[in-house]
């Protein structure tokens, strides 16, 4: 006698079967929230992105824009330096210009006073000298000389100045060479036709007292000399031409 087949519990397969639809479901479920939340992170982000480019843009461009004002900044400072480097040189050139027109208007009145029509005339004189002392200790001159009674006629010579003084309570003359301080110093040559302004610089030794100053004219042979005090000397005061020997 065979014996009988068992009977499967009728609910084993049932359960089993559901057990892998519930998996499965499971996985269709979370597999299309996957794809919700990516296709909603898609949609949120690009416009995002979108805009976060745009705004990038816009920074860039005023950043570029910041950049370019700044660089016309500095052209301007650079421009407004040289600008200003530029006017401080012209008013330096207008300055000196004014100095020299006063110059030349004060030359052409003296020469108009000189050879006018109704001027007196004179041969070659000494119309003035003027000593200034330098900071080193020097003493600069400039001696001016005059002719109106050859018009058109170059004079020509040489100059030189003597001081006498005091030093040490005794009389003391100081030759060319000795106010050059140069033995045998050669008179200062002029060339002139109305007159000309002789300049240089003389040294005095210590403790000299100068009392008057003398300038000398070598020309054609004669020897001409005009003498000034001390305080014509200082001033600049012009001399009477007639008083020259």
């Amino acid at each position: 006698m065979t014996d009988p087949v068992p009977e499967l519990a009728p609910s084993a397969a049932p359960r089993g079967v559901r057990l892998h639809r519930w998996i499965a479901l499971l996985l269709v479920l979370w597999i299309v929230s996957l794809v919700i939340t990516g296709w909603g992170a898609v949609h949120w982000f690009l416009p995002h992105q979108v805009a976060l480019e745009r705004d990038n843009a816009s920074l860039r461009h005023r950043l570029g824009q910041i950049d370019a004002l700044q660089q016309q900044i500095a052209n301007l400072k650079n421009s407004d330096a040289i600008s200003r480097a530029a006017n401080q040189d012209l008013q330096t050139t207008l300055s000196g210009r004014d100095e020299e027109v006063s110059a030349l208007r004060a030359d052409v009145a003296f020469y108009e006073r000189l050879v006018g029509a109704g001027g007196q005339r004179h041969g070659l004189a000494v119309h003035s000298v003027k000593l200034e002392k330098d900071a080193n200790g020097s003493w600069h001159y400039a001696a001016t000389l005059t002719q109106n009674l050859n018009r058109g006629k170059i004079t020509e010579g040489d100059m030189s100045l003597r001081i006498d003084g005091a030093r040490g309570g005794k009389l003391l003359t100081l030759q060319w060479a000795d106010l050059l301080q140069k033995p045998q110093a050669p008179g200062q040559p002029f060339q002139f036709r109305y007159f000309q302004k002789e300049e240089g610089t003389v040294m005095l030794p210590a403790g000299f007292t100068p009392h008057q100053v003398t300038v000398i004219l070598h020309s054609e042979g004669r020897t001409i000399q005009q003498a000034f005090s001390w305080d014509e000397a200082m001033d600049g005061e012009p001399a009477d031409p007639a008083d020259g020997s």
